[in-house]
């Protein structure tokens, strides 16, 4: 199955040694520095000893470093999105654990979705209860808990401006036509004002809430600008004088000033083709990771049009649009503290995708060495066999010659 190119390969098994040499380097620095303090911890016990002068010995403060998140982030993430509506169903969030098994280790939970809703009351912002926006469909606490002892990572996605609930109950905070009306996409849904302050306080402090009950990480989906309607009626309310993408970028840096004390990660969704084209919704890869621990990118090959990196069906090839689409990822995001987990198509769109479909994108993520992968079926049915560890890098020789 293709993936990446002859010379991305080399140029990737490169950088994996070079990577294996600093870190011997470092190993053996370490050896060093501890052989050297044991020969002077020694020399000092063995004037004290002799009584030949007197040494006051002082502990030395750890160099560790510690992290400042509550909870380890997986070597490689092997996740799958779960609805809101499947956590409410008896036993069906045991399931989607039992895949622990299979390789499983994080879990994305709707936390808010495209509707609005609020997958839980006890501990939901006093706003989305009142707005009835809370619903019951799990206890947030109670299910951080049952993730963590099944030894799983827990995300919770916030779907942030688009909320056709909110706009309609508060639309102070819309998005507006050049009529005053209320904006709607093709497919009749609100959206809050990317521009509104208030409108980010409320989706932040429903991510507080899902922090405080003991998720790991917040990821923000719908963190952009509409697209899927009428755009040329469209009229934000308010000053807003910043560029889209610096908006953007401004309400993750709110949402992690917020987040991040609570020992929460902060992530991002962006879609697949937002390191390759400015697509005029305010997200820039560069920018997004500055702010975030990670992004993103929804790499679906059924979302891609003929052409898109020079393929003429990429849904018919879905190794390669996912290389190419990590290789423009990888080239956006340089420099900055952000890694990449790239959202890998399991459903059928356009033509019937296999499990071989699903290897070959799991593959591409691994060829460019992202931080894991997650699926996506909105149906909640997965590819057991997707998620699967893959063979650890190989290690350059102890005892390399040009060490």
């Amino acid at each position: 199955m293709a993936t990446v190119s002859d010379m991305d390969r080399a140029a990737l098994r490169e950088q994996r040694v070079e990577t294996r040499r600093r870190q011997v380097r470092r190993r053996r620095l370490t050896a060093l520095a501890i052989v050297a303090g044991i020969v002077v911890f020694s020399a000092l016990l063995g004037s004290l000893l002799s009584g030949s002068g007197a040494v006051t010995l002082h502990p030395v403060e750890s160099a560790a470093v510690v992290s400042p998140f509550h909870s380890t982030l997986p070597q490689e993430i092997r996740g799958v999105h779960v609805t809101m509506d499947l956590a409410g169903i008896p036993g069906k969030l045991a399931s989607y654990l039992a895949l622990r098994k299979d390789g499983l280790n994080t879990i994305e939970l709707d936390v808010k979705d495209e509707n609005g809703e609020v997958g839980f009351v006890k501990g939901a912002p006093a706003m989305a209860v009142d707005d009835g926006a809370a619903r019951p469909f799990y206890d947030a606490r109670a299910t951080a808990a049952q993730v963590h002892r099944a030894g799983v990572y827990l995300i919770g996605r916030v779907v942030t401006f688009e909320d056709p609930l909110t706009s309609a109950r508060h639309p102070e905070l819309a998005v507006r036509t050049n009529t005053g009306a209320l904006w709607h996409t093709s497919g009749g849904l609100g959206w809050l004002n990317p521009y509104s302050k208030a409108a980010w306080r409320y989706d932040v402090d429903v991510a507080v809430a899902a922090a405080k009950a003991g998720f790991d990480e917040i990821q923000f989906d719908y963190v952009r600008f509409p697209s899927d309607g009428d755009v040329s009626i469209i009229r934000y309310p308010g000053v807003h004088t910043q560029p889209m993408g610096e908006t953007v970028a401004a309400f993750l840096r709110y949402a992690a000033s917020r987040l991040h004390p609570l020992g929460v990660r902060v992530s991002a969704d962006v879609f697949g083709l937002s390191a390759t084209h400015n697509l005029g919704i305010g997200q820039t890869p560069g920018q997004i990771g500055e702010v975030v621990d990670t992004i993103y990118p929804m790499t679906y090959p059924s979302h891609y049009v003929s052409g898109e990196y020079n393929l003429p069906d990429p849904n018919a090839a879905p190794g390669k649009t996912v290389s190419y689409s990590l290789r423009d990822f990888r080239t956006k995001l340089a420099g900055t503290p952000a890694q990449i987990v790239p959202w890998l198509q399991d459903f059928s769109l356009g033509r019937r995708y296999t499990a071989a479909d699903v290897a070959a994108q799991v593959q591409a993520a691994r060829d460019y060495d992202a931080g894991g992968f997650m699926l996506w079926n909105a149906a909640g049915i997965y590819t057991k066999k997707a998620l699967a560890a893959g063979p650890p890098p190989p290690l350059p020789p102890l005892y390399a010659p040009h060490l």
